[in-house]
């Protein structure tokens, strides 16, 4: 018997702009942003969320694409490290060598953002707590804490 899977078109609203896309029920938010809309800087790697490499943004709060589907981002603002272009913490990562292969480094990006954003007066604790969920296999988290502490330094050196 020939088992047909339905497609829908699906309008989701990504970098700020609405993308029309033909997605399974079954197609994760990592697959439709990398195969269907060619956004290829959230990372395939463990595909079972425990390694941060496709994380992007929902709504503002950092998500592991690979564990959602692409139906459920549906109606939500979604930003990955392509919708990040120039922004201070990736200058952050730049200056401080806070990267090596690179694979890992744009979910390290949109967690750093986020966290820097949510929570501008991060103490070190807190940091720590917010990178766990991204894993690098090539580099200690020196760098990439620096690259973070020179950002949310640079937000309380501009706030009244």
């Amino acid at each position: 018997m020939l088992n047909i899977v339905k497609k829908s078109l699906i309008e989701l609203n990504i970098n700020g702009e609405k993308k029309l896309v033909v997605a399974r029920p079954a197609d994760t938010l990592l697959h439709v942003l990398r195969e269907q809309l060619g956004l290829t800087g959230a990372k395939p790697s463990c595909k079972n969320g425990d390694c941060g490499a496709c994380t992007v943004l929902i709504d503002g709060k950092p998500i592991k694409s690979c564990l959602m589907l692409a139906a459920e981002a549906i109606g939500h603002e979604i930003t990955t490290v392509e919708g990040l272009r120039n922004s201070p913490i990736q200058q952050a990562f730049v200056e401080k060598f806070a990267f090596q292969c690179g694979y890992c480094t744009s979910g390290f990006i949109m967690n750093c953002h986020a966290l820097s954003v949510h929570q501008p007066n991060a103490k070190d604790e807190t940091i720590r707590e917010w990178l766990q969920s991204n894993l690098c296999r090539c580099t200690g988290y020196e760098e990439i804490t620096e690259a973070i502490k020179s950002v949310l330094a640079q937000k309380s050196e501009s706030a009244p």
